[in-house]
Order: structure tokens, then sequence, then C-alpha cells
């Protein structure tokens, strides 16, 4: 990879992989629509000069284009609200693979887990899994993944990541943990959605990012998809537990069901949608990294007690940050 471009380098996931380039010294274009948080990124980053700020919309495949031009892999971190998905996530992936065809760049795109549906086994399940959606919005990420596929984009490489829920240093308040951690990182109470009893995956995005970046290096992972597992379920509690010791506080935390999120979202038009989801906070799919770790090695696992430490302390230091700018 000589150079790279990130879309939705501002949000978690698209941080977390500019991170991981940095830190490889490959040279990155990061793209966003904001100027403020790219150069805020870019500062966070250490300002290097192998790091190219673009602003631009990634609804404009012109956008993506001059944006990607000069580099060989693009990166779609881009994300799209729940409310918004069934009208915006196609004709943002069309947007992306044009772009990326007229730059004659690869493209790595990050998704999740809806299109499987329901879980049919409680072993961990592999990328040949069948995908039955259930959910408007599990077949919305179906449909965006046949579109990457699709025979018109045949001449742009392409491959697929599917995380399960993430936390990390670069998560913000659209992810499952965003709100919960960032509120316990400040001492306040706050709320956890779905069961706190019931463990599931969540993928430490540092880690996440390092297992994206090998995919992208590696030419026979091109033409498929692949899973990004975590480094085993683990139940909401048991966070929360390890949220409070490094915030150093013990403020309730209120788990929030399909009752109280309905209720919500008279208000709030993405707690509404994050009800049609909740199946996967009582019947967690497990992911297999067989495939993964068969081409390229072990699967990084940083140990929550240090995930979550790590976590809560970037986030404690970003609040102080934003106090001292007044």
């Amino acid at each position: 990879m000589k150079k790279a471009l990130v879309l939705g380098a501002t949000g978690g996931t698209g941080m977390a992989i500019a991170q991981e380039l940095v830190k490889r010294e490959i040279p990155a274009v990061l793209f966003g629509r904001s100027a403020e948080k790219l150069d805020r990124l870019k500062r966070e980053l250490g300002g290097s000069e192998r790091l190219e700020l673009r602003t631009g919309d990634v609804f404009k495949s012109e956008d993506v284009a001059a944006a990607a031009e000069g580099t060989d892999v693009v990166f779609h971190a881009a994300s799209i609200p729940y409310h918004e998905m069934e009208d915006k996530l196609l004709p943002m992936g069309r947007s992306v693979m044009e772009g990326a065809a007229l730059a004659g760049a690869k493209v790595v795109a990050v998704d999740g887990i809806y299109p499987y549906g329901k879980r049919t086994s409680a072993e961990p399940i592999g990328e040949d899994f069948p995908k039955n959606p259930h959910t408007r919005k599990g077949r919305t990420k179906l449909a965006f993944e046949r579109l990457l596929f699709d025979s018109r984009y045949d001449g742009t490489p392409k491959l697929i990541v599917r995380l399960p829920d993430y936390y990390g240093p670069s998560m913000n308040r659209a992810s499952y943990l965003g709100q919960t951690f960032e509120d316990i990182a400040a001492g306040r109470p706050t709320v956890f959605i779905g069961s706190m009893r019931i463990p599931r995956e969540f993928v430490y995005l540092p880690d996440a990012a390092v297992m994206i970046v090998e995919l992208a290096l590696r030419e026979e992972a091109y033409g498929g998809s692949w899973h990004i597992p975590s480094a085993g379920p683990v139940a909401g509690r048991r966070l929360v537990e390890l949220a409070r010791e490094a915030a150093g506080g013990s403020k309730p935390v209120l788990p929030l069901g399909r009752l109280p999120l309905t209720m919500l979202g008279r208000f709030a038009p993405v707690m509404k949608e994050i009800v049609e989801m909740l199946y996967l906070t009582q019947e967690p799919l497990l992911l297999s990294g067989a495939k993964y770790e068969a081409l390229i090695g072990p699967i990084p696992a940083t140990p929550y007690e240090t995930g979550v430490r790590d976590t809560i302390l970037a986030m404690k230091k970003r609040t102080a940050e934003k106090v001292s700018r007044g």
C-alpha cells in the first residue's frame, strides 16, 4: 500500500484506521465533511506530514475520486445514522465505488453483522454463514454488500470486513457503548442499551484497525468478506464495572430494553431504530476469526481490562481538553 484514503476519518472506525496507518508510516488522505474536525484529528495523530486533509461529500463520486487520486486503497468507513440508512446507504455505496473506479483504487468497506439475521447456532460463525436478514437494516446492509460486488464494479478490487459492536478511544456517541462510556468517564448517570447480563462481542477498535489494514495489504484478501472478531464475549455489567474502576466513580447505569427505547424513540429517531436491532443483545452472534488466522495469523485481542481502561482515560483527556479550550 503506497497511499490510502480514509472516508469517514473523523468517525470511530475511520479514526482508528488512520491511527494504524500513521503507526505503519503509510501516507494517507483523511476525508470528511468538517475541516475543523479533520484539523483536530491530524493534531491528535501527531501532525504527521504523511497526512493530507480533504473535505468533501461522500455522496458525490467526483469528490471521492478527487480525494482518491494517487491512492491505491480506499477505506470506506463512512457511516449512516440508523434512521437514514434505508434511503442513504446504497447511494453512498455507489458514489464510493464509482469514485474509487475513477481513481483506479481498491476498496476496503467496513460493515457490521446485521445481514446475517438471527443466529441459528451459539458457536462462532464463519464468513460462509447464510445471510437471512429479518430487519429493514439487515436487508439494506445485504443490498449494500451485493452492490459492492455487482458486476459493474468487476474492475475494482474490493473486500468487506464485518465488525460486531465495538469500543475504543476513538469511538463516539453514535456507537452502542459510546454514550455509556462517555457518561461514566464524566461521572454522570447513564444508560446501557440491551441486557447487561447476556455476554456479547465488543471488538476493541485499535485491534480491529490492525486486522483491517493487514487485510488491505494482502492481494489474496480481495474479492470476499472477512470477520473482525473480538477478544471474546463479555457481559455489559462487567464492562460497566471496568469503566467505573477506570473513571473512579460509581454513578448508576440503567439498562434500556424494548419499552423504554420505544418511548425514547418518540423524541429521538435513532433510539426508535435501535429497537429493531435489540435481538442482537438477546441472542448475540459470535464471529469466528478462523479465516483471518489462516491467512494472516493470530487475532489481536486486547484484554477488556486494558481496552476499557484506555478508552475511559482517553475520554477523560478529551473532556479536559474541551474544558481548557473553553
